[in-house]
């Protein structure tokens, strides 16, 4: 069990294997157990490190700090504590954004992101959803986290897998509904074009808390950047279609290094 202090918080993080370094971050409210199975297969020819952001997982808790700008500087710092040389990032969901971020930020750091079923700016606007989901939160957590979860994933996946996520969700701490309320006003859509950083988009078929015309515009207006459909599989790919989702990520490795 290994932690960092970035911006002055313990971060918990897993780093396994040698090779290229490959930088994993969940999305909202789970852990960097989420990338268990990629983890297992490509420790044998990369370094993989899963990491726990601030407020959930094993890492503190501190009282401010979710925001999509500041998590993507805890990326920032999380990659200088370790020394981390050009780092290729994977994103999941709303860490989709925190990737993106610190690339325009500082593309000379990274060797490639990886967004993976990425809102961006998917719920920018939505204030009305967002509204509604943080009066649910509040009045009561885990049944709306309950009603919420499943539809992460695709039709048939499994009960276990699904109450798992609500179980890290409800480990969390409550304060990363500030990215909720951060998210319905975040657009970087006039920003991504000035992205030099090779951008590679997974995104799953089936995901219905994010289209695939988001990704799809993306990957249009970021120079260079590509997208792979993972077949059958819904928001949480790299979970629900695993052996898919990792010889995908796989593919895109090799394309983009």
């Amino acid at each position: 069990m290994a932690y960092t202090t970035v911006d002055g918080i313990a971060l918990h993080y897993e780093d396994l294997g040698a090779g290229r370094p490959l930088v994993f971050l969940h999305g909202w409210g789970t852990s960097g157990r989420v990338w268990d199975a990629q983890a297992a297969d490509l420790m044998a020819d990369h370094r993989v490190i899963t990491l726990d952001w601030r407020g959930c997982g094993r890492s503190e808790r501190p009282a401010d700090g979710y925001t999509i700008s500041r998590l993507a500087g805890d990326v920032l710092e999380f990659v200088d504590a370790l020394g981390l040389d050009r780092p290729v990032m994977i994103g999941s969901s709303i860490a989709g954004a925190f990737i993106i971020e610190a690339a325009l930020a500082a593309p000379d750091r990274f060797g490639a992101i990886i967004p993976v079923d990425a809102g961006v700016h998917h719920f920018c606007g939505r204030q009305g959803a967002m509204d509604k989901l943080l009066a649910g939160l509040r009045a009561d957590r885990a049944g709306t986290l309950a009603d919420f979860v499943p539809h992460w994933y695709r039709p048939g996946a499994s009960t276990a897998m699904i109450d798992w996520t609500v179980a890290q969700l409800l480990e969390s701490t409550f304060r990363i509904d500030g990215l909720v309320v951060d998210q319905a006003g975040y657009d970087p859509r006039e920003r991504v074009a000035a992205l030099r950083v090779p951008t590679h988009f997974l995104h799953g078929e089936l995901d219905t808390e994010v289209p695939l015309s988001v990704p799809r515009e993306l990957a249009a207006l970021i120079p260079g950047s590509r997208l792979t459909v993972i077949d059958g599989a819904g928001h949480m790919a790299q979970q629900d279609q695993a052996d898919r989702f990792t010889a995908a990520l796989r593919a895109a490795l090799s394309d983009l290094l």
